[in-house]
């Protein structure tokens, strides 16, 4: 599961580092391929993503969902179920954080080679290439082409025959093998923006994967960080000869000058020996080459061997620093697929310690059954969520939920969506959980519209585009309300009907329990959610576990109670009192 989601990471180009979800393609459509039939199916089951997915730190994480959403199957629940065990224990026994994904920062580059660089060949093809790789590329034709190359610090060399020779001759020339190899120092480039990340991550307990990326990775860092050799200036110079003729002053003082040392230096414009060895032990001591300098008292610079030396040291320099990235190619043209690599790792990692906050540590594996079973499940939606218990069986495969307004009837339905997602997800539940491994889930959501003649036959329409099998579920939230009470009944009756002939579940919240009670279908039951009275602040006291078998009385005297006192209205006192 884990090479998977890497795999599906640098597929679709995910990054910890984008700064809002990347919007990935869909499968085919997202509404045919996925088992939520109807948008207010899928709608729940995307709020289940979003609510285990409170923990991540990064946008991208939430993609990876997509990898376990990807299939129900029995086996595929299995291998999920084993993911989410093992991530579970390798938490508990790694002893590695998660603090560094929050100090992760987004990559900057930070450094370019000090020198200028062009890539050269005779080869048009080759050409070409080099300017789809953004290289500064120049195509050789003649040899004045080649005389004009001096201006540049390195000159790599490819796919060049006719000029090899000429080109030989420039000491910044570096030949390489192929345009792989022309400006390795753009990978470098891109790692020296992983830099300030790489040093945060080392200071941090991390996984042991993402650490052997990172030692991988390290050595290259080298390349940059190098010491450099030390460039003279001429500033530099100018105030190192005067500290040489300082010191050659005093030592001179130290000497008695004899007459005809004297002589020769007037008249000669030699040095004797002695004075001649003291300025070549002074400018010895400076450690500076001594060509660079005129032997005489006082010492000066001799300008014109002092900028050959600059421009030797600067093209050893460069060329050294060009041929040892050379021969470091292999290890360099990996580091795009590396540092992709360590990107998928960094979003995996966000996913299993943000899902492991979510886990509730009384959680376990629901299991595949042939009948919808809860026990004691806990709804992730609600805080302080109550223990709900149900069921549904081949003996009574559709419930006729009934009970009061703001009973918890819709909150239930959306209970059991919720137990469907995490069982394909192969995510653990509080509770004990046996559901059928569905492959249609069809839910339609209370009409929130006034009722119309085009909303009733928008919901028949629906209805009739269902082709159940043994694994359909159907949820219908007081369908009623989109056409008139009187045939509301007789309508719901004939649709549990239809549909439990071709053995589907279902359960079908509505308000119309006596009128459905009569006329119940084989294979259905009335179960009830029910009202017992008000609290000390007028709110419904609900035991929103559904009684399997109960009709549930709607209690609007209640409603209308709480109204009366908790505003104060002589229209809801007068209602009160009138059922009272």
């Amino acid at each position: 599961m884990k090479e998977e989601m890497i795999r599906f990471v640098i597929e679709n180009g995910l990054s910890p580092f984008n700064g809002s979800r990347s919007i990935l393609r869909p499968i085919i459509d997202s509404v045919s391929s996925s088992i939520y039939k109807t948008r207010d199916a899928k709608s729940v089951h995307n709020r289940v993503l979003t609510k285990l997915s409170s923990g991540f730190a990064f946008f991208d994480t939430f993609n990876l969902w997509r990898v376990l959403d990807a299939s129900n199957s029995s086996g595929s629940i299995m291998q999920k179920q084993e993911f989410f065990r093992n991530l579970i224990n390798y938490i508990r026994t790694s002893g590695t954080d998660s603090l560094f994904l929050k100090q992760l920062r987004k990559p900057k580059q930070k450094w370019t080679p000090k020198y200028d660089l062009i890539v050269v060949t005779e080869d048009e093809g080759t050409y070409l290439q080099l300017n789809e790789l953004n290289c500064n590329a120049q195509l050789l034709t003649s040899e004045n082409d080649v005389a004009d190359l001096e201006k540049y610090d390195i000159v790599q060399v490819v796919d060049c025959s006719d000029f090899s020779v000429l080109l030989e001759r420039l000491p910044q020339s570096v030949f390489i093998n192929s345009i792989d190899d022309a400006y390795l120092e753009r990978h470098l480039e891109l790692l020296s923006g992983w830099q300030d990340n790489i040093d945060m991550m080392k200071r941090h307990n991390i996984p042991l994967d993402i650490k052997e990326l990172l030692l991988e990775l390290e050595p290259l860092l080298n390349l940059i960080d190098s010491h450099k050799t030390k460039i003279l200036t001429y500033e530099e110079v100018e105030n190192c000869v005067e500290r040489i003729n300082e010191f050659i002053g005093d030592k001179i003082k130290e000497l008695t000058i004899s007459g005809d040392s004297l002589v020769k230096i007037l008249s000669e414009h030699k040095l004797p020996p002695e004075f001649h060895r003291i300025v070549e032990e002074s400018i010895k001591d400076a450690g500076l080459p001594s060509h660079i300098f005129n032997i005489a008292i006082p010492v000066t610079i001799d300008n014109k061997e002092l900028e050959e030396q600059i421009k030797r040291q600067s093209t050893s320099e460069f060329t050294n620093l060009a041929e040892i990235i050379k021969s470091k190619a292999f290890e360099l043209k990996k580091i795009d697929e590396k540092l992709k690599s360590l990107s998928a790792l960094i979003l995996i990692y966000d996913f299993i310690y943000g899902v492991y906050k979510i886990i509730p540590a009384a959680a376990e594996f629901p299991s595949v059954s042939e009948e919808m079973k809860m026990q004691g499940a806990l709804n992730i939606f609600l805080d302080n969520a109550k223990p709900i218990s149900f069921l549904l069986d081949n003996t009574s495969k559709c419930s006729i939920l009934t009970g009061a307004n703001s009973g918890g009837k819709t909150t239930l339905l959306e209970h059991v969506l919720q137990n469907i997602s995490l069982i394909n997800l192969g995510f653990p539940i509080n509770g004990r959980v046996s559901f059928p491994i569905f492959e249609e889930v069809y839910y339609f959501a209370k009409n929130k519209g006034s009722m119309s003649k085009g909303a009733f036959e928008t919901l028949l329409t629906q209805m009739s585009k269902i082709r159940p099998g043994n694994k359909t579920l159907i949820l219908a939230d007081e369908i009623e309300a989109v056409t008139e009470p009187g045939v509301a009944g007789k309508i719901i009756c004939a649709t549990a009907d239809f549909f439990i002939k071709k053995s589907c579940f279902m359960i079908l919240a509505t308000h119309l329990g006596y009128e459905i009670q009569k006329n119940l279908p084989h294979g259905a039951r009335i179960d009830g959610i029910e009202a017992k009275g008000l609290d000390e602040n007028f709110n419904l006291i609900v035991d929103h576990n559904p009684v399997l078998g109960r009709l549930a009385h709607s209690t609007p005297e209640l409603i209308v109670e709480r109204m009366a006192n908790s505003h104060d209205e002589e229209y809801f006192r007068y209602l009160y009192e009138s059922l009272k």
